[in-house]
């Protein structure tokens, strides 16, 4: 007579990439993806059947204020299940409501949020100086301005004894036209003034070259404003709302925070939200940025590429949590937590699980490069947006130079 199987409820839900939902009945669904495959092989090698029992809200589980856990966490804490086929991140508190395997995945968090696109800038042309490099510019055409008008009339009149011919104009024309590499026929009749022509000359050249190779190259390669690249980054605007994932490892993580930083994500978010893979639209749409492990991002990155040719999504550089580990959760004292851990280790060492991911994650390669490669090999023609601040700057002289024409003309016929 043989003995029969045992028969396991195991906890699951919709975890994308790692469990897909095929098919729900009632109280039982049909999974698949790489947990799928551990779970049979558990089945097979530990000798036992099973069903799979929805995840109450499809959502991990976090600590309530009772002591007790929502989700598959309350599902194992209540020994309603044997073990969730999921990879939960381990933290202390669920530690206190269940047992864990050996690592099966390690993992990080981001933000996820909408790609930021190349966009022209009409004060582009302005930008190759930062404010105060400008202001100092202004300052020294100023001041050279004055220094030569006063110089040479003063050898002119006072030391050699010569008729004035230097004038305010002459000396403010001339270091503007020296400034922008423009020859001039006026120069100091003597030799402090010219001394003074040299050091403007000098640093005239500098200034220019500095200006055009910066120019050239902000022009010609595509840059992109980055928002939002760390926390600090996305407390500090108020243009893009947040969310955190609803009974999640990162909504305990933030709320318990001391830090201000972290407590500034959570008092201000605009609310939570049930994972990266379930609203992935809503995020490429820019309705929101999330905070999410960094594998469930690539999968939606890979879907988004698959399914429309671009990127639309963005994860930011700063991690928000690093080198987590994932681990499938067992009721406290399972029987079946040792076999299972064996078995584990078997496919680390083989590689089959980091295959069986892998397999789940593809053309993400572009969409992890960085917004500023959205544009080709880097170097684009320039279009006219790129030059719609000069033109503007340009335009308004000609009107302007139009309007003190007339008004010069007035006045004469009013002589």
């Amino acid at each position: 007579m043989t003995s029969q199987k045992p028969f396991l409820r195991i906890a699951a839900g919709e975890w994308i990439p790692y469990t897909k939902i095929l098919t729900q009945d009632g109280g039982n669904i049909t999974v698949e993806g790489p947990m799928k495959f551990v779970l049979d092989i558990f089945a097979k090698m530990i000798n036992f059947d099973y069903e799979l029992v929805p995840a109450p809200g499809n959502k991990w589980g976090a600590p309530l204020a009772n002591g007790s856990f929502s989700g598959m966490m309350g599902l194992l804490q209540r020994e309603e299940v044997e073990l969730a086929i999921a990879p939960f991140f381990v933290t202390p508190p669920r530690e206190t409501a269940a047992d864990f395997s050996e690592p099966v995945y390690y993992d990080s968090y981001a933000i996820l949020m909408v790609r930021p696109e190349i966009v022209n800038d009409m004060s582009g042309f302005l930008k190759p100086f930062a404010p105060t490099v400008w202001l100092m510019i202004v300052l020294s055409l100023l001041c050279m301005t004055v220094a030569m008008s006063r110089v040479a009339r003063y050898e002119e009149v006072v030391v050699f004894s010569l008729p004035a011919t230097t004038t305010w104009a002459k000396a403010t024309l001339w270091a503007i036209q020296a400034f922008s590499q423009e020859g001039s026929h006026w120069l100091p009749r003597k030799h402090g003034g010219r001394l003074l022509v040299s050091t403007w000359l000098m640093a005239s050249l500098v200034f220019m070259s500095s200006y055009s190779g910066i120019l050239t190259a902000m022009l010609t390669v595509p840059r992109v404003n980055i928002p939002i690249d760390s926390l600090k980054d996305l407390v500090a605007q108020s243009d893009l709302p947040w969310r955190i994932e609803a009974d999640s490892f990162m909504y305990n993580f933030f709320l318990k925070a001391e830090d201000n930083l972290r407590q500034g994500v959570f008092s201000k978010k605009a609310g939570t939200f049930q994972d990266c893979w379930a609203d992935r639209q809503a995020i490429a749409d820019g309705e929101f940025a999330a905070i999410c492990d960094r594998i469930t991002m690539m999968k939606a990155m890979s879907w988004d590429f698959s399914t429309t040719g671009r990127c639309h999504l963005y994860i930011s550089r700063e991690k928000v949590y690093d080198n987590g580990y994932l681990s499938i959760a067992f009721k406290t004292k399972s029987k079946y937590l040792p076999a299972a851990n064996k078995i584990i280790k078997t496919l680390k060492m083989t590689g089959h699980l980091n295959k069986w991911l892998a397999d789940q994650i593809t053309n993400t390669t572009q969409c992890l490069k960085p917004p500023s490669a959205d544009i080709g090999a880097g170097i684009s023609p320039l279009s006219i947006e790129a030059f719609s601040g000069p033109l503007l700057v340009l335009l308004t002289g000609l009107t302007m130079g139009g309007v003190v024409l007339v008004a010069e003309h007035l006045m004469k016929l009013l002589d």
